[in-house]
């Protein structure tokens, strides 16, 4: 039987916002039109060259149930939180970060002027691993491994595998997600394996793409693109460059509840998180 190729179902666009000390971003998940794809609870896209647009960073702040993943395309990015642990994220490296039962860190651009860019995605936890210690998986550009076709693709591997083989540098058991940062020159074609009814989706941040092969559809930049059920994805580029994250996770299919930066399954569970770092047990 020959593997069914996924079409797009629905697109959006990101809706400007600030978060943490004024920083301008573009929020794709998490906002009115779509909040949530689970099991991913919010995308956010940043990209300036306009120091006042991020200079304020991220200070202190709380998570609880979930994960977080930073992806810097530009720029370097000073992270600390109260356990003691400090990293700097670099242009073209990831931090995979569990915040699990509490966490209070802070992301500081760790530059005064220049482009910073990148993403920041959370995806969420089941009920049996919200209260899990934090942990990370924190790696530098060089360690990302990479595709280099003979047509110019490129092929950055965060997490999962390519139809090609190679694997991310992510683990995680509770989604098992794929992570691709792709780049594609005119008229090339990128496909990729996923399981069938995983959640997936496309981020295009440059350029113009051409999703799907029965009615394909035409993503621009700026545009995220949910795709439905399937074995693969079909993308070509219909721009000079094209280049954008493709996601996918096995979804929980738990009730979530979310306030802010806590993300619970229930109500009661949200409260507890509310008290639990009022006091002091973060």
């Amino acid at each position: 039987m020959a593997n069914q190729t996924r079409q797009l179902q629905q697109i959006y666009y990101g809706m400007p916002a600030s978060d943490g000390d004024g920083v301008k971003l573009f929020r794709i998940i998490g906002q009115p039109q779509l909040k949530n794809l689970d099991p991913f609870i919010m995308l956010d896209a940043f990209g300036t060259d306009e120091p006042a647009d991020y200079i304020g960073g991220f200070p202190p702040h709380p998570h609880r149930g979930f994960e977080t993943v930073t992806y810097l395309l530009a720029g370097k990015m000073r992270h600390k939180d109260n356990q003691g642990n400090e990293g700097l994220i670099e242009a073209g490296g990831v931090q995979w970060m569990t915040a699990g039962r509490g966490i209070i860190h802070s992301e500081m651009p760790e530059q005064e002027d220049g482009l910073l860019m990148g993403f920041q995605l959370w995806v969420n936890l089941p009920a049996d691993a919200k209260m899990t210690p934090p942990a990370y998986q924190e790696h530098p550009p060089e360690s990302i491994p990479v595709e280099n076709w003979p047509d110019g693709t490129i092929i950055k591997v965060i997490a999962g595998k390519t139809q090609k083989g190679t694997q991310g540098i992510i683990q995680n058991d509770y989604v098992d997600p794929t992570y691709l940062d792709v780049q594609l020159v005119k008229s090339e074609f990128f496909k990729q394996p996923l399981k069938h009814d995983e959640t997936a989706f496309i981020y295009l941040h440059e350029g113009q793409v051409e999703v799907g092969t029965e009615n394909p559809r035409i993503l621009k930049a700026g545009q995220l693109g949910v795709f439905g059920s399937g074995d693969q994805v079909e993308i070509r580029s219909i721009s000079d460059q094209s280049r954008f994250i493709l996601v996918a996770g096995t979804p929980l299919n738990e009730p979530i509840a979310q306030r802010g930066p806590f993300v619970m399954n229930t109500q009661e569970e949200i409260v507890q998180a509310i008290h639990d770092y009022q006091n002091g047990r973060f």
